[in-house]
């Protein structure tokens, strides 16, 4: 008996992808619900994710990739999901990697497992900027955390019941993926990475620029820095 999973995926303007996207899951994770978190796009990503049976959240206007994927972390919570696994909707994530993953969670007794690009050469290549930036951020998170994270902003991602109900009360906005890490840290969750190979968009194109990858980063470091000087977070009970 699987647990009550729930597959969420923040998508902006990914009508491109989104299709083959839930054909994936479907194939790799039958037993799983599937949220589609319309974030505002302008295309028809929200029709054609409800034309393939998959349920739509729209929100009302775009409000970001953090509080839409809190979204979903709010619903899973409301609607007693044990487990969320959270894709992107432009096909880079592996979703034949969610029961490596799922499998991760259970066998390592984590409340998050993330997919890692880095932990081993699996043939992924992304710009030099985005790579810089992640290793800043993985040096960062690491050291604040007292672990090794190599991918701190992948968004390829499972979570257990105490991280759902934890992300559902407290999640940062915008880009929100290294700073979660550090929230969760600090409440006392447990993580760990496991290698999987990324793959290249399947449509549309990335909102990061070379531009925005810069304020970025700064943003995200002060963001992170900002929030070690508040109490750390706790999961309310039921």
């Amino acid at each position: 008996m699987f647990p009550k999973t729930l597959v969420i995926i923040p998508a902006l303007n990914e009508a491109e992808s989104i299709v083959k996207v839930i054909a994936s899951i479907r194939q790799y994770v039958p037993w799983a619900d599937i949220a589609v978190l319309n974030d505002g796009s302008t295309d028809d990503t929200g029709e054609i994710a409800k034309a393939e049976g998959a349920l739509v959240l729209h929100m009302p206007y775009r409000i970001g990739i953090g509080a839409t994927v809190q979204t979903g972390y709010m619903f899973a919570d409301q609607y007693g999901y044990e487990i969320v696994v959270r894709v992107d909707g432009d096909g880079q994530h592996p979703i034949e990697d969610i029961p490596r993953l799922l499998s991760g969670l259970e066998q390592q007794q984590v409340d998050l497992i993330v997919g890692s690009r880095y932990i081993e050469d699996r043939g992924y290549s992304g710009s030099i900027a985005r790579r810089a930036g992640s290793l800043i951020l993985a040096s960062l998170v690491s050291a604040i955390t007292g672990e090794r994270f190599t991918d701190p902003t992948s968004g390829f991602t499972a979570a257990n019941r105490r991280t759902i109900k934890l992300c559902a009360q407290v999640y940062p906005h915008d880009y929100p993926e290294p700073e979660a890490l550090v929230i969760l840290h600090r409440a006392g969750l447990k993580i760990c990475e496991i290698p999987v190979a990324m793959k290249p968009r399947q449509g549309g194109r990335s909102s990061i620029t070379m531009l925005r990858s810069g304020y970025y980063m700064i943003k995200v470091i002060l963001a992170i820095l900002i929030g070690l000087l508040r109490p750390a977070p706790h999961i309310e009970p039921t």
